[in-house]
């Protein structure tokens, strides 16, 4: 019975991979959103950034970039207190 449960059991699991890999885009394709046109046309306009990718970054996405930094600022203060010595009790 063990057997006949890991066997099926193998075989969806292997059937859920295959369908996955399956819907995956090829590699150095990164398919295209919807938004990317609006970005593309207005960040120039709405934004006077003629580099789409930092007015992207700081501009539509500046929360999201300060939450980021936050998270690791930190991360930063968690691991400098992990490894610091203590001091010596004169």
């Amino acid at each position: 019975m063990k057997k006949t449960i890991f066997v099926v059991s193998a075989i969806i699991l292997g059937a859920l991979i295959m369908g996955a890999v399956d819907n995956v885009h090829p590699f150095g394709d990164p398919g295209k959103a919807p938004m990317d046109d609006y970005f593309i046309s207005q960040a120039l306009q709405e934004r006077s950034s003629e580099n789409i990718v930092t007015a992207i970054v700081f501009d539509y996405r500046g929360f999201d970039t300060i939450g980021e930094a936050a998270v690791l600022f930190t991360a930063l203060c968690a691991i400098t207190a992990f490894f610091r010595e203590g001091r010596k009790k004169p």
